[in-house]
């Protein structure tokens, strides 16, 4: 390998990408069709984010300025991220974790107090200030204020093999916020992902004007300190999503001893009416529904490996 192909790959583990083995577009399937409601909103979400751009360019400065001083590389971090239809784009994001966080372990997924994450970067995470640059990608057509959370492409052809149904979130605009965002923390496994999932295709089937206005406002309030919970409730968004076991956990070996796997079946909790709009995942809301549908299904081991 030539020293100046190590110097181009050490480069785009920095800005958290390796474009020699990401393509253009991810080939998903995608098995609904979402309202035209999409298709109306995408200008008017275009004019709003560059208006939010002449405040918000502001604040990506101070913050830039103090990235820049606290922390080695550059204040402002992109990365691939694959967006409606599959097709793959470059995010924009005020860097949190140190320069080079991926140089050693590749693509992953953020730990529970991740030590890669700056001192600064946990109060602009807590802000959700480090997302400001994606308007940027809602001007430029990839990205939507409001949708499901855009992932990398270095997951999703993993996600679509373990998850039914996942490519239906890729059927909109990805979101700078959105309503499984706002209720779920980032994800960190499989089982994450399928519960953002019930909420993103929630999103998706029941989109409106109403809708997207109470998480704008959600979202605004909670960057002013506000706290999720009570943010949630005050505009009627907090929603109850069954957990799901980690795919892992039903493809290992049984407790007995001798590598056999017993047929398991899981069921998902009933969720009870609550909430400050009177909606559960069970009763209105149409995440129950979702959920039952993304239960996975039995697994069995019919020839384990012996010990």
């Amino acid at each position: 390998m030539s020293v100046s192909t190590r110097k181009r790959q050490k480069k785009n583990l920095k800005r958290g990408t390796t474009a020699e083995s990401v393509p253009p577009r991810i080939a998903v399937s995608i098995t609904i069709q979402p309202p035209r409601y999409f298709a109306r909103k995408q200008f008017v979400e275009r004019l709003l984010a560059a208006i939010l751009l002449v405040p918000g360019a502001f604040v990506i400065l101070i913050a830039g300025i103090l990235v820049r001083l606290t922390s080695r590389g550059s204040p402002i971090f992109s990365q691939q991220r694959v967006g409606k239809d599959g097709r793959v784009f470059k995010m924009y994001k005020i860097r949190t974790m140190i320069d080079g966080a991926e140089e050693k372990t590749g693509p992953t997924w953020t730990k529970p107090n991740d030590p890669r994450v700056t001192l600064l970067g946990k109060l602009l995470r807590k802000l959700h200030i480090d997302e400001f640059p994606q308007l940027i990608n809602v001007l430029r057509g990839e990205m939507s204020l409001v949708g499901p959370r855009p992932e990398r492409p270095e997951f999703v052809p993993n996600l679509l093999k373990k998850i039914p149904n996942y490519g239906d979130r890729l059927a909109v605009l990805p979101g700078v916020t959105g309503l499984a965002q706002i209720n779920l923390p980032p994800d960190r496994n499989l089982e994450d992902v399928r519960r953002k999932l019930v909420l993103d295709l929630e999103y998706i089937n029941h989109a409106g004007l109403l809708l997207d206005v109470r998480i704008l406002l959600c979202t605004f309030v909670r960057l002013l300190g506000c706290p999720g919970v009570v943010a949630m409730h005050l505009f009627g968004l907090r929603r109850e999503v069954p957990e799901f076991p980690d795919l892992k956990s039903g493809a290992g070996p049984s407790a007995g001893g001798n590598g056999a796997a017993s047929r398991q079946t899981v069921h998902a909790p009933v969720q009870q009416p609550g909430g400050a709009n009177g909606y559960s995942a069970a009763d209105g809301n149409g995440s129950q529904q979702i959920a039952d549908k993304l239960q996975p299904a039995p697994q069995v081991i019919t020839n384990p490996k012996p010990r």
